[in-house]
């Protein structure tokens, strides 16, 4: 059965309301973290009709979409067979490339009309649209590549995770193609592994964003409303958002520091950042997060964020990869690295991205694509001779995604599927923890997922961080459709 609604406010409904029968991390679809790597195995041929895998692309310009379609397209199992973006020019020029594929405006257009020309879906849209499309699929029975972050609003969190729990088949993947090279998997199996004992905290830092209007951040100021280009259509392009005017700093890549439309530094890189943290010690929901800054949120998400969530590993399965009770990760932008003299570390400095975890027995350290650092004693050690580390199998992310779909003769790798929209929900409720924080500085906000609310010291509902951060009002025809 599938169902309809329009989401407002949603303090005080609770999560499992929400996902059904599917309990929080009870669905068949739970992830368990960054198990042993399957052997591969013989698979029948792919039954699609053109005896390759069809792909629709809904959002085909921009930075990220052309380095996703240039490597699914290298897959010799992938045709793109449809095409989808509000932006005529992208779109125009991008069906040049694929004459044969089929294009369109309005991603629903692609459904109603196009449903049997394509098996799954490669999401690279602006983030207040992913989890729509994203849902739109899993409900057509497609399989998805959606782009990071997963979501934009902490209750599509649970929408996500209730729509895979009802859908356990489809294969989906989150784009985090910094986890294909080995650096990064060896950091999990490290920690995962317990080869530095248990884990105490972590600290995760990334660089940027700037002051200016240059890059993928926009900061000059909220200008006044514009003409939206003649190419884009600006209705389909607010899609879930309710309407608004188009404003300088909102076409192209510059949405990101937008509150309505994008996620901000800590919620864009959350995915490439926290996953070794999620794969190593699949971490339950945050119980608290604390975010501090000079300049809170308004129009735009802040700079300068620092933040701090804590987790309640007491009772989980894996208690025994913990040192305490609780378990406390520091995020923040602006390359706020730690101290390496308060954690015994030799003189020296960070990189500007980083994710490192103190552990009992030592500290290790990496970075967004490399390399592994560890210290054991404040003393610098070649990891890859730590007793008992596993081994690690390099991956093409994007093609082991059509490979866990396909199978066959062609595969290219083991098919093993790194970033499972089961664990990426996580990565970015974390994320967008911290991002929405900022709107309410120096105030230490309890969590309550199974409600999606936020609280106060004293227990009691935080109204305005529960009204403001959780959720948003969709617009008619772009509500979230809930699969169950």
């Amino acid at each position: 059965m599938i169902r309809t609604t329009a989401a407002t406010a949603v303090g005080g409904v609770a999560a499992s309301a929400l996902l059904g029968n599917a309990a929080l991390g009870a669905s068949p679809t739970a992830f368990s973290g960054f198990g042993a790597l399957p052997e591969p195995r013989a698979r029948r041929p792919f039954g699609g009709k053109l005896g390759k895998l069809q792909l629709l692309q809904v959002g085909v310009g921009g930075s990220i979409a052309p380095a996703d379609r240039n490597e699914l397209k290298n897959h010799p199992d992938v045709v793109f067979t449809g095409l989808c973006d509000v932006d005529s020019d992208a779109l125009a020029s991008v069906a040049k490339e694929h004459p044969e594929a089929f294009t369109c405006r309005d991603f629903r257009e692609a459904f109603d009309k196009h449903g049997d020309k394509f098996d799954a879906v490669v999401v690279c849209t602006p983030d207040h649209n992913h989890a729509l499309i994203d849902l739109w699929a899993l409900r057509a029975n497609k399989h998805v590549y959606g782009q990071k972050p997963l979501v934009q609003q902490l209750s599509e969190v649970v929408a996500i995770e209730q729509a895979i729990a009802a859908r356990p088949k489809l294969i989906t993947q989150t784009g985090n193609q910094r986890m294909g090279p080995e650096s990064r998997q060896y950091a999990v199996d490290i920690m995962k592994s317990g080869l530095l004992g248990k884990a105490i905290e972590a600290h995760v830092w990334i660089g940027g964003p700037g002051a200016g209007t240059d890059g993928y951040f926009w900061y000059g100021g909220l200008k006044d409303p514009i003409t939206p280009p003649a190419n884009i259509d600006w209705p389909l392009w607010l899609g879930a958002a309710v309407d608004a005017p188009c404003r300088p700093g909102l076409i192209g890549l510059q949405w990101r520091s937008s509150w309505d439309y994008g996620t901000g530094q800590l919620g864009d890189w959350c995915t490439h950042l926290l996953d070794i943290l999620t794969f190593a010690y699949d971490l339950p929901s945050p119980k608290s997060v604390l975010a501090n800054t000079l300049d809170p949120s308004d129009f735009y998400h802040a700079r300068g964020v620092r933040s701090t969530l804590v987790y309640d590993v007491s009772k989980v399965p894996n208690r025994n990869r913990f040192a305490h009770d609780r378990f406390t990760v520091h995020y923040a932008d602006q390359a706020q690295a730690p101290s390496r003299a308060e954690l015994g570390l030799p003189p020296g400095k960070f990189g500007g991205i980083g994710t490192l975890v103190v552990c009992e027995g030592g500290v290790i350290c990496c970075g967004a694509e490399g390399p592994v650092e560890v210290w054991i004693e404040g003393k610098p050690v070649d990891f890859k001779k730590l007793p008992g580390l596993g081994k690690v199998t390099a991956r093409n992310h994007w093609h082991a995604w059509v490979d866990a779909i396909v199978g066959g003769p062609n595969r290219k790798t083991d098919g093993f599927v790194q970033s499972p929209f089961a664990a990426t929900a996580k990565m970015a409720e974390a994320g967008l923890l911290c991002s929405r924080a900022a709107r309410f500085p120096q105030q230490e906000l309890g969590w309550d997922k199974s409600r999606l609310v936020f609280t106060k010291p004293d227990g009691s509902t935080h109204e305005e961080a529960t009204k403001t951060c959780v959720t948003r009002e969709y617009r008619k025809g772009f509500e979230l459709p809930t699969v169950s």
